[in-house]
């Protein structure tokens, strides 16, 4: 497995603006905070989610961007590439896995961060079928389809893209996770990114009291005790 200073850039592949906000936003925050370079790549437009229907015809896609872009500025992130699949209707294809590869191959990552394909039956919410879809897609992306030059010939031949291998892929929202990171000390960027998903968290009460439940939680089964907060993967080995 990597050590913390063999991880110089971290490619983050998540379904919906906001996924990467609630599972790893502070995770990430202590990336940046020692030069590691992270990239987003957001498979959906994200216009099947909110509340406020009078933004349908692209734009609640348009304002999810945007939520995503000023969330990701809070926790030290620049760099978002949005695939513009449709929100809700996210299946394992080769047309999705291309994609993937694509920014893996441009992005060069010793780390990516995603869904796990796996269904949670412990919480529900991780489970969105977007979700196990992009992180299927995402670890065929990783193996074979990135370091194998004969994938997707185009991307090589047309795009000038070689091959790239991943040494490690970290999962989130599943049931086994085997890594912890403490995110206590940028749990407060992590709210920031959060809340910047207007759209998504800006009707729901007590929306903090919830985020800061479910990771004190996390720090508790993981035997960081009370007062801590944090963020759970589980690490798989692609090197």
């Amino acid at each position: 497995m990597l050590s913390e200073n063999e991880i110089n850039r971290v490619l983050v592949v998540t379904a919906h603006p906001d996924d990467v906000d609630f599972a790893a936003a502070g995770s990430i925050a202590r990336f940046t905070d020692r030069g590691v370079e992270v990239t987003y790549c957001v498979a959906t437009d994200g216009d099947a989610g909110g509340f406020d229907r009078e933004l349908d015809n692209g734009g609640m896609a348009q304002l999810r961007r945007t939520e995503q872009t000023d969330a990701a500025k809070a926790v030290g992130v620049t760099d978002l590439r949005f695939l513009g699949h449709h929100d809700g209707t996210v299946v394992q294809s080769l047309d999705l896995r291309r994609d993937i590869c694509r920014v893996i191959r441009q992005v060069r990552p010793d780390l990516v961060i995603t869904h796990t394909p796996e269904r949670n039956y412990r919480f529900i919410a991780p489970s969105h079928p977007d979700h196990r879809a992009v992180g299927g897609s995402t670890l065929d992306a990783v193996y074979p389809d990135a370091r194998n030059p004969y994938t997707f010939p185009s991307l090589l031949l047309e795009e000038g893209l070689e091959a790239w291998t991943v040494r490690e892929v970290w999962l989130s929202g599943g049931t086994t996770p085997d890594h912890y990171i403490d995110i206590t000390e940028t749990f407060d960027r992590k709210l920031a990114a959060l809340r910047a998903h207007v759209s998504q968290t800006g009707h729901v009460e007590g929306f903090e009291d919830f985020v800061r439940t479910r990771f004190s939680q996390t720090a508790r089964e993981a035997g960081f005790g009370e007062g801590r907060y944090v963020e759970g993967f589980q690490r798989v080995s692609t090197a």
